[in-house]
């Protein structure tokens, strides 16, 4: 397979793209070149803003922030198919944010010109990002609430349920305890405590690197029961409300 070909048979794999002609392919794929990137690549920065688009074929990417406190709050993880970037034009902004790679991934890059001219003149691609754009925002909402009405552990429960969706049988979350804790605001040292909780209780399974998730319905209702706090120095099961 060719250089090209590989390109663009990338690219339909998207969603974005799913019912676009051969043509239209080919035309996206000259203008959105494939990068290779090793984990712990930065892709953006403060103090290195581009207006680039980017599409996420393979691996996952980290958009996070940095507190006066030094501390990191991960305000997104991007997995494939979705988009993210720095792009006025599509509302997109990433004010004080970064863009990591966590893991090997390959990314399509689109300048801004290109998304006018090939993705926002296409109704079918314009609505699609529209939705997901809004999607982000609308988990980004729930996440603020989240904070201010869940304790640490329900937000680790609600976010390893959501993590692991509707799978049958075990689903395995590809996230370290210090990505985790990222993620959900908390510190590492209460989302390990946490973890081993939940693990003595056979919800979950802990790895190097990953967490298993062998009954993301109880640990949904956990996470919206009140019964999960952290006590002083420890954690603790609050007793039912």
């Amino acid at each position: 397979m060719t250089a090209d070909v590989e390109h663009e048979w990338v690219l339909r794999e998207f969603d974005l793209f799913r019912d676009l002609s051969d043509d239209e392919v080919e035309v996206i794929g000259m203008s959105a070149p494939m990068s290779q990137l090793p984990a712990g690549q930065m892709l953006y920065s403060p103090d290195r803003p581009t207006e680039v688009l980017f599409i996420l074929k393979k691996g996952r990417i980290r958009l996070y922030q940095i507190g006066i406190d030094g501390r990191t709050m991960t305000t997104a993880m991007i997995t494939p198919g979705q988009v993210f970037g720095e792009m006025a034009v599509l509302g997109q902004h990433l004010d004080q944010s970064y863009a990591e790679s966590i893991e090997p991934c390959v990314v399509c890059l689109m300048s801004r010109a290109d998304v006018e001219r090939l993705l926002l003149s296409d109704p079918r691609i314009a609505t699609r990002v529209a939705e997901f754009l809004g999607s982000r925002v609308a988990e980004l909402e729930r996440r603020l609430g989240d904070s201010v009405l869940k304790s640490a552990p329900e937000r680790i429960a609600a976010t390893l349920a959501r993590l692991a969706g509707h799978a049958g049988g075990p689903a395995t979350v590809k996230l370290t305890h210090e990505q985790l804790a990222d993620l959900v605001g908390s510190s590492r040292e209460t989302t390990t405590k946490v973890l081993g909780d939940l693990a003595d209780r056979g919800l979950v399974s802990l790895r190097r690197g990953r967490i298993v998730v062998r009954d993301s319905a109880t640990l949904a209702d956990l996470a919206d029961s009140g019964r999960l706090s952290v006590a002083t120095g420890g954690y603790q099961a609050k007793s039912p409300r």
